[in-house]
């Protein structure tokens, strides 16, 4: 029976979202036949923890689910043992990035990976805690839908089974290695109130993402489209289409990716930068391999602790890292997207070697570009005034901390790909009771 994986990770209080996932597992379960592993990665305060025990050990039985509720010292000592088997080199710093003491989006998911491999599951279908499902005539519209019925297979086979397909010739015997929609809501990044204050400033800071090659008029899309998702329509009617990605229309909170890719090539481990979990979005897109783009949106919440006090410094931190973070990752997205197709080896599989080599020429990237950023940055944000003005202020001394972050995430993302082949390795050999013994097993219908 094929196995697969819908990840939660956690740092919040999501009672609720666990029991919204888990009726998406036993539907899974149910209509496509396969035993569904509901991970949740619990990184929650004591509270907030001890509330989704309940809740997880309250969730009723389903036939062909088994949940794993992983706290941080049961996923510590999961990622331990395979570190160890692996005997990959500064095992300490490898464990580091894997599970490190600040929040980091991409090293949850880079777990979820490797805790799937353990389970042997063929998918990893990753949800967030701050979101939930829309309705249609009371029911939830489970992406599952999409994501069971398209990924691992022959990308020819699929065409019968999306609303439109741009499938290349080229791409029709690839599998379908990446099934994604988006989000409706709030902005996925919480800059909205800068919008509200003055479009303009919106304007020069979110453009600060953009590839400096780019032209005023792409660069214009970027902004107009950055963070909004799929928008504010509800769901109607099933659309999805098949060929390269679009994956502008895509979120990780709604996120389908077939083994082959992750576990390949992980997620950039990088703390405190948001964003830092869409690399294997462009290596997708970037390498050729179909994917498939749907309109069963999730429902982004609003989370007020971005937009006061602590909160809000430590947000507007993580968003000044990512914007620095692009000028590391630009140059691999340029170079895949030249690379196309040749990323890919006779089976199709990614070329970890390819890559690995683009990344490491990445860090020495000069940093002209991230100076012009944070100058931008402090400019607008001292016209914006109020908080803003105070978060600028803040920025001043720890400028050159964070320029050398930057640098030192994308060596640590290097690092983290070369170890990754025998951390994969490590996980596929523990024995799944070794991850944690389940929370919740049904027996598989």
């Amino acid at each position: 029976m094929r196995r697969i994986c819908l990840a939660l990770p956690t740092n919040r209080a999501c009672a609720g979202t666990i029991a919204d996932v888990a009726e998406e597992a036993a539907h899974a379960a149910a209509e496509f036949g396969v035993e569904v592993h509901l991970l949740v990665l619990d990184s929650s305060d004591p509270d907030a923890l001890a509330e989704h025990t309940r809740t997880v050990r309250a969730l009723p039985p389903a036939p062909g689910v088994v949940v794993h509720h992983l706290d941080e010292e049961r996923q510590a000592d999961f990622l331990g043992r395979a570190v160890r088997r692996a005997g990959v080199a500064e095992p300490e710093r490898v464990l580091g990035l894997l599970l490190p003491d600040a929040v980091s989006y991409g090293a949850c998911t880079n777990r979820a990976f490797l805790v799937a491999a353990a389970l042997g599951c063929t998918s990893v279908h990753r949800r967030d805690s701050d979101s939930t499902y829309q309705l249609l005539d009371g029911k939830p519209v489970f992406p599952i839908h999409h994501e069971l019925r398209s990924l691992g297979r022959r990308a020819a086979d699929v065409v019968p089974d999306v609303s439109k397909s741009l499938l290349e010739p080229a791409d029709a015997a690839k599998p379908v290695s990446l099934v994604g929609g988006s989000f409706i809501g709030e902005l996925s990044v919480d800059v909205s109130e800068i919008r509200a204050l003055d479009p303009d400033l919106y304007y020069d800071v979110v453009s600060l993402w953009a590839p400096p090659v780019w032209t005023e008029e792409q660069t214009r899309e970027l902004v107009a489209e950055s963070f909004t998702g799929g928008g504010t329509e509800p769901f109607t009617r099933d659309e999805s289409v098949l060929g390269a990605p679009d994956i502008r229309r895509i979120d990780m909170c709604n996120l389908a990716l077939h083994h082959e890719v992750y576990e390949r090539i992980p997620l950039p481990p990088a703390p405190d930068t948001i964003g830092s979990d869409y690399f294997l979005l462009h290596v997708v897109l970037d390498a050729t391999l179909p994917g498939v783009v749907h309109n069963r949106h999730i429902v982004n919440h609003y989370t007020p602790e971005r937009r006061t006090g602590a909160g809000f410094t430590a947000y507007q931190v993580r968003f000044v890292k990512f914007l620095l973070s692009m000028l590391y990752l630009y140059p691999v997205y340029g170079e895949m997207t030249v690379t196309a197709g040749a990323l890919l080896d006779e089976r199709h599989r990614v070329r970890v070697d390819a890559v690995l080599d683009m990344v490491r020429r990445s860090t020495g990237t000069d940093r002209a570009d991230n100076h012009h950023r944070l100058a931008v940055l402090d400019r607008s944000y001292r016209q914006l005034g109020g908080k803003y003005a105070e978060f600028a202020d803040h920025l001043v001394p720890i400028r050159e901390r964070l320029l050398d972050e930057a640098q030192a995430d994308a060596e640590d993302f290097a690092r983290l790909i070369e170890a990754w082949g025998p951390l994969v390795a490590a996980a596929r050999a523990e024995d799944p009771s070794g991850v944690g013994a389940p929370s919740t097993e049904a027996p598989t219908g």
